[in-house]
């Protein structure tokens, strides 16, 4: 496989990590927010750390990497979460900025504005795909589990879930620290793949990047939120050559599709729902 394809092969599974993090935080919890790019920075920065001057295996520091972005997550999720609606986005756009300052400005760890070169090259095509499928699987399995169900009762009427019962506080601190462990594993897969960090990769336009990404393909769809992944991803890098229109490109690719499909790309529908409805209705449509 060219090299140029398996790269962006590589990258859209990290994207798609991040993004169903965003997901299940944003399309099934409904909570808004414009700070996961925070989360990714403390996964990759954690990692770059562990492995470079550590020298610890890159696997467990993935791993070690999205299990700090989960703690801090939930440390910050505890107060933060009181706040409904525009407050908590505008308080995520604050803890992005604050997540990439503190990287910004501790040269002795982070090494600063200067960036963090020199990372191993660990993320290859099997390693991406492998977490890939198997975090793929596992979100799957969780929005149709009874937490799934209790995030989006949060999402479709917080104070009816609080009443029948729905310790919902705990649902939404459970939802934003899965959310983070999922950016977090995503930051470190990103730091093994590009072998250099810099605080600028993880500002907020990153951040806006999967929000846009998840309303994209669908608000409640898992599926909508990788196939839109993947189109943005082949759109940002295959017009990577006509950089100055690319981002046109891009505005122009949400534009169109929040003029004609405004609920995403497959609204709250899940790609194996549409093949099983298709299925049947071919049933149905046979002769006797």
């Amino acid at each position: 496989m060219p090299t140029y394809i398996e790269g962006i092969i590589i990258l859209t599974c990290i994207n798609s990590i991040a993004a169903m993090g965003v997901s299940l935080l944003t399309g099934f919890t409904g909570i808004f927010t414009l700070g996961n790019a925070a989360y990714m920075a403390i996964g990759a920065y954690t990692t770059a750390i562990l492995t470079m001057k550590h020298n610890l295996h890159w696997l467990p520091s993935v791993i070690l990497g999205g299990l700090l972005a989960m703690a801090i997550a939930y440390l910050i999720g505890i107060p933060t979460l009181k706040l409904m609606g525009d407050y908590f986005a505008i308080a995520s756009i604050g803890l992005g900025e604050t997540v990439r300052l503190i990287i910004e400005n501790w040269e002795p760890v982070t090494r600063g504005a200067r960036g963090f070169p020199g990372i191993d090259s660990f993320t290859t095509l099997p390693v991406a795909l492998t977490f890939f499928i198997i975090l793929t699987w596992i979100t799957f399995n969780l929005i149709k589990s009874n937490y799934g169900r209790a995030f989006k009762a949060c999402r479709d009427d917080y104070l009816a879930a609080s009443l029948l019962g729905f310790n919902t506080a705990k649902y939404r601190i459970l939802s934003l620290s899965i959310s983070a462990l999922y950016c977090g594993i995503a930051g470190g897969l990103f730091a093994g793949f590009m072998t250099f960090l810099q605080p600028t990769m993880f500002d907020l336009q990153k951040s806006t990047e999967l929000t846009a990404v998840v309303v994209f393909g669908g608000l409640g769809s898992l599926s909508g939120t990788i196939l839109g992944t993947t189109i943005i991803t082949l759109i940002i890098e295959l017009f990577r050559p006509i950089s100055q229109y690319r981002m046109l490109i891009y505005g122009a690719a949400l534009v169109l599709v929040m003029i004609f499909r405004p609920e995403g790309l497959m609204g709250e529908k899940e790609i194996l729902s549409l093949i099983r409805g298709m299925g049947r209705r071919g049933e149905h449509g046979r002769p006797t």
